[in-house]
């Protein structure tokens, strides 16, 4: 899904590991969020450019590698703030210039859009996803077919048990599931049709 009238949301699969890259912002200032750039930056710049868009700030689901460890790469040419829940440990916290920590529920100003910050801990602690619309960006808690593993350091199953069932399944079942990998038959589905399919969400 790309650019609305209401919402730019784009989706970008880059990496060796099927990693979903977002843009997300606002469609009249063009200014827009980069969501968990681990991979071929390049790339991510010339699409900006291509479209317009200006850099205005890098949102991160959480630190694994595989979703941040293009940020300091980016930040060479765009050195917009970073944002990651405060809940993230250290080993997991990119060196970065300009790092700012989340909390739940809070908001993040980009153009005329708001995004909130979503905590759902379990495949790190201080995973997150963020709300814009009827937009869910989920890095690794949730997928179209599966969920984030647990087995990593930081991970926690009843968190993560919590996170899904507590957090994520109390939103609006027209909610659009935008995953942080491609895992499953489609790059996003709606919550209602994720719950219906995904093993997961199968039974509390």
């Amino acid at each position: 899904m790309d650019s609305s009238q209401t919402l730019i949301i784009k989706q970008m699969e880059i990496g060796p590991m099927q990693n979903f890259v977002y843009f997300l912002g606002d469609p009249v200032t063009r200014q827009v969020a980069v969501v968990d750039p681990a991979w071929e930056i390049d790339t991510i710049r010339n699409e900006a450019v291509r479209h317009d868009w200006q850099i205005a700030c890098i949102l991160l689901t959480h630190g694994h590698p595989d979703h941040m460890q293009g940020v300091q790469e980016l930040q060479r040419t765009h050195p917009v703030p970073v944002y990651l829940s405060q809940e993230e440990p250290n080993f997991y916290t990119p060196e970065c210039r300009d790092l700012r920590r989340t909390d739940h529920g809070q908001r993040i100003q980009i153009g005329e859009i708001e995004v909130t910050c979503l905590a759902t801990p379990g495949h790190s602690p201080g995973s997150q996803c963020f709300l814009c619309e009827r937009a869910l960006l989920t890095g690794d808690t949730l997928f179209i077919s599966g969920c984030g593993r647990c087995d990593l350091p930081g991970g926690d199953a009843r968190a993560l048990h919590h996170s899904l069932f507590d957090v994520l399944l109390k939103l609006p079942g027209h909610t659009v599931i935008y995953p942080g990998h491609r895992y499953g038959p489609a790059p996003h589905m709606t919550l209602d049709e994720v719950q219906k399919t995904n093993p997961c969400l199968q039974n509390e």
